[in-house]
């Protein structure tokens, strides 16, 4: 009588199995300078992609009515590599907002003046009163990116930035700010084909800075950059949020709907309202239009 495998027997044959079993192909290790991506998905048709896009920015709108209903304050940070998205995003967020609750800040190169003050002094006189919502195209993170791969700041200046910046944003979060924290992650070849379209059409040229092409040629200097900056700064409190940006209408999409996840309101919108009829007043006479200085019609050529 043949004697009966037990359990232990199977599996121990077939983890041997497994180990000496030789895939079809071997698997070749990745380049070391570029990330391993999800697979893409499939494009997003543009009928469909303004149909979403559109559904969102009303819900951004009922958003901004609750932020200033309820007084919540609101700063979003958008980093990542240049051509990245990051601009494309915030444009459609605050395409249908209102300017005085929605503000952009991009801030320059820091003057003379400021580079002696407190790093974090600047960004803070940006920060929003209650009833407002900032978004900061680039942020404080600069140090850590920028500033630290081109060599404009200090070793010592980066450690004290690291050990600094939990503390600072745990105190924002402390006072009561919603600290939302992107980064747009775009891969060498993407990166590489929008810079390319950006030389090639005059109208996308002023996008590209010296120190946008230089990033090319430091791409490993600022991936090593961003790691140990989320190994210090991704913390349980205030985390990073990784945007994959290769697909630009599904980064937006996406993006703006974690944003609005991350921000609980309700439909405050105000009720329809209704036009009332124009004040009429047979005394009043217009000005003869020859007294007036009109901007000429524009001549469109014949083709």
């Amino acid at each position: 009588m043949a004697k009966k495998k037990s359990k232990s027997d199977t599996k121990e044959k077939t983890q041997k199995s497994d180990i000496n079993e030789v895939p079809e192909k071997p698997v070749s290790s990745p380049p070391s300078d570029t990330d391993v991506r999800p697979a893409k998905l499939k494009s997003i048709p543009d009928k469909i992609y303004e149909r979403e896009l559109e559904k969102l920015q009303i819900e951004l709108v009922k958003m901004q009515y609750w932020v200033k209903e309820k007084g919540l304050k609101v700063v979003v940070l958008f980093e990542g590599r240049d051509a990245a998205g990051k601009g494309g995003v915030i444009k459609r967020i605050t395409e249908k907002l209102n300017p005085r609750i929605v503000r952009v800040v991009a801030l320059p190169v820091p003057t003379e003046k400021e580079k002696t003050q407190w790093y974090f002094q600047r960004y803070v006189a940006y920060l929003p009163a209650a009833g407002e919502i900032v978004l900061f195209d680039r942020s404080w993170y600069n140090r850590s990116g920028v500033e630290r791969v081109m060599g404009f700041c200090t070793p010592e200046q980066v450690e004290e930035f690291f050990r600094t910046v939990p503390e600072f944003e745990k105190m924002l979060i402390r006072s009561g700010i919603i600290l939302i924290k992107y980064w747009f992650s775009v891969s060498n070849e993407e990166q590489e084909r929008r810079f390319q379209a950006r030389i090639d059409d005059i109208t996308r040229q002023w996008k590209l800075s010296p120190m946008d092409l230089e990033s090319r040629t430091r791409w490993v200097e600022y991936s090593r950059a961003k790691d140990e900056m989320f190994r210090y700064t991704d913390t349980k409190l205030s985390p990073w949020y990784v945007v994959e940006a290769d697909d630009k209408k599904r980064a937006r999409l996406n993006c703006i709907s974690h944003l609005l996840s991350k921000v609980p309101y309700e439909d405050l919108t105000p009720q329809v309202l209704s036009l009332p009829p124009r004040q009429m007043d047979n005394s009043y006479v217009r000005p003869p239009f020859s007294d007036q200085t009109f901007v000429p019609c524009y001549e469109i050529p014949e083709e």
